[in-house]
C-alpha cells in the first residue's frame, strides 16, 4: 500500500495502529501541515466525515521551531489552541514519539495529548488523547 491520506482514510483502526507503530519519531516538524480526521477508520463514512471536518472545523497544524504549534481552526483556518511539541515516549508502544501537549498551553484542550510519527516522507499520523484515552487519529501532511 502506498501510504497516502486517502490510503490512510480507508485503513482500518487496527491497521492504523501497526501503522503508527512502525513510524518513526527521529525529527520535529517544523512549517504547515495540511491535516484530515480519521474519524470513522476503514469505513465508508471516513472520507465525508473528513471532508466535513477540514472545512468547518480543524485543517492542520503550523509547527514552531521554538517547540510549539498553533492549530488552524474554524471554516478560516484562524491559528489558535497552542500546544508544546517536544520528543517523549509514546503511551501506545513506550517507544519514540513526537508528544503534542496542550496541558500548559490550552485551557479548552489541556486534557488533550496528541502523538505523532513520520509513516512515509513528510506524512505523519497522529494519535489523540483524552487524558489517557484514544479518541481518534489524524494526519498531517508537509
Amino acid at each position: 500500500m502506498s501510504i497516502t491520506t486517502a490510503a490512510l482514510l480507508a485503513t482500518t483502526a487496527v491497521e492504523l495502529d501497526a501503522l503508527y507503530r512502525q513510524g518513526t519519531a527521529s525529527q520535529l516538524p517544523n512549517g504547515d501541515s495540511r491535516g484530515t480526521l480519521i474519524l470513522a477508520p476503514g469505513s465508508g463514512l471516513s472520507h465525508g466525515l473528513a471532508s466535513v471536518a477540514t472545512l468547518l472545523v480543524w485543517q492542520g497544524k503550523v509547527f514552531h521551531q521554538e517547540g510549539f504549534l498553533l492549530n488552524k481552526v474554524l471554516p478560516f483556518g484562524l491559528e489558535l489552541v497552542k500546544a508544546e511539541v517536544y520528543p517523549g515516549t509514546s503511551w501506545i508502544d513506550g517507544k519514540a514519539t513526537i508528544v503534542l501537549d496542550y496541558a500548559k498551553t490550552s485551557f479548552i484542550a489541556q486534557k488533550i495529548r496528541d502523538e505523532i510519527r513520520e509513516v512515509a516522507p513528510g506524512i505523519y499520523l497522529g494519535r489523540s488523547f483524552w487524558d489517557r484515552t484514544h479518541i481518534l487519529d489524524f494526519v498531517l501532511e508537509f
